[in-house]
């Protein structure tokens, strides 16, 4: 059954301040622990339990204003579903984000064991990772406060979007990440004029330094203190996939977990897409991938808990996925449980697998998320969680050339023969008749 995620608040919210987001259609904060309203400002937590906050719609208000013909009628971009975003004016700086394709993948169904899939292919936007649509929303909010710059905590993808963001608004930027990041996901941070600062230590240790930065400088840190917006951005996939498949939902939905975000927010967006009358109300199965050497949520569902132990060594080549301390863990697993769903812990074997084979059959070049996900949802299947029949959506949220080393993984190091997916051997320059090198020989 669907999950009931959307929900007004319990209390009128109080006045905003001087940084207030003045739009109609946004009624303000309010925490999803206890429902407590708060200001619309630089704050991320409650102030009473701790919970994290969200912004809160006034659902009504919209479905009495939106409807298919206006949002087909608008330009590609996250912002043409502007009503259910939090923004009053519509950002006057900035790329084009989202309308990316969702790709019919049925030479690759067959070999996850699936009858019908569609990809999601967000490798397709500006720095090639879905991180640029909940970015390009925290940016605006904070550029329209005028904040001295913008910063993150990131894995890899976040950086590049963050430095991208920044760019194009004249901002400075701040990106701290850990050391062991892969080299290639920090290229376009340091390209778009970021400063990139490694910090010895996992992700959640870096997290921590940075919410200790966010409050004693004001810097805008998108997933921290500009996190209730820049959350809202991961929505805009949910809408976008209704959108495309001519507005309506799939029978699963799969997608990879780090934070849970990104996983919950998609069960949000479905559920709000219902409320405002753009689709009917139909059940969806959340299906989500960990990599096996980081997997706290997926744990926590394989023993039906919403209690997420953390994970404080990770040992994967999974980086984007390795946060051992999902600040949306339970969340998501209650997301999976409650609609009949899954999270799948994979291999990086499996990984590597599924990245060569999406790109061999589909020609989408997805980074190890991708990988992960498309395991993930092959898992799902062998585990009965999808059916013969499904429509299955499967979100590849960044591109390959992030994590180049990946594809190799697995692989004997054998050099190929011709005919054969994979690296030959260097030929000379003359190398005789190609027929002979065609059947074998050299």
């Amino acid at each position: 059954m669907p999950s009931p995620m959307v929900s007004p608040p319990t209390t009128s919210p109080p006045a905003t301040s001087s940084r207030r987001v003045a739009s109609s259609f946004v009624l303000g904060l309010a925490c999803r622990r206890c429902s407590r309203a708060e200001e619309m400002d630089l704050a991320y937590v409650c102030r009473a339990c701790f919970g994290p906050l969200e912004v809160v719609y006034d659902y009504a208000r919209i479905a009495a204003t939106i409807d298919r013909e206006s949002i087909g009628s608008r330009p590609p971009g996250i912002w043409r579903y502007r009503e259910l975003l939090p923004l009053h004016d519509l950002p006057t700086k900035g790329l084009t984000v989202g309308s990316t394709p969702l790709v019919c993948a049925d030479r690759l169904a067959p070999t996850l064991g699936l009858d019908r899939l569609w990809i999601k292919d967000d490798t397709r936007n500006p720095s090639l990772s879905f991180k640029d649509r909940p970015v390009a929303i925290a940016a605006a909010r904070a550029h329209a406060w005028q904040l001295a710059a913008l910063a993150c905590a990131s894995t890899g993808n976040l950086a590049g979007a963050t430095a991208l963001a920044a760019a194009v608004l004249g901002m400075p930027a701040y990106v701290f990440v850990p050391a062991d990041l892969e080299p290639a996901k920090l290229h376009q941070a340091v390209a778009f004029g970021a400063t990139v600062v490694p910090l010895q230590g996992t992700y959640d240790d870096v997290n921590r330094v940075c919410i200790e930065l966010a409050d004693e400088t004001g810097w805008g840190f998108v997933n921290i203190n500009l996190r209730p917006f820049y959350a809202e951005g991961s929505r805009t996939l949910a809408f976008e996939i209704a959108e495309q498949l001519g507005w309506r939902s799939p029978d699963v939905v799969v997608a990879p977990i780090a934070s849970g975000a990104l996983f919950t927010k998609l069960g949000r967006g479905f559920d709000e897409l219902a409320a405002v009358g753009l689709i009917e109300r139909k059940a969806i199965r959340f299906v989500g991938g960990q990599a096996e050497g980081c997997a706290p949520v997926a744990n926590a569902c394989d023993h039906g808990t919403e209690a997420v132990t953390p994970v404080k060594e990770p040992d994967t080549f999974v980086r984007s996925l390795a946060i051992g301390s999902p600040a949306d863990g339970a969340h998501a697993v209650r997301l999976a449980m409650a609609t009949g769903g899954s999270v799948e812990a994979v291999s990086d074997i499996e990984t590597a697998r599924a990245i060569r084979a999406v790109a061999g059959l589909e020609g989408i070049y997805p980074e190890t998320a991708g990988g992960v996900t498309l395991a993930a949802a092959a898992a799902a299947r062998r585990r009965g969680v999808i059916h013969d029949g499904d429509e299955v959506v499967a979100l590849l949220t960044g591109n390959g050339l992030k994590t180049p080393d990946a594809v190799n993984l697995g692989q004997t190091g054998r050099r190929v023969r011709p005919g054969e997916p994979g690296l030959a051997a260097a030929l000379p320059a003359s190398f005789g008749p190609v027929a002979t090198w065609l059947e074998g020989g050299t």
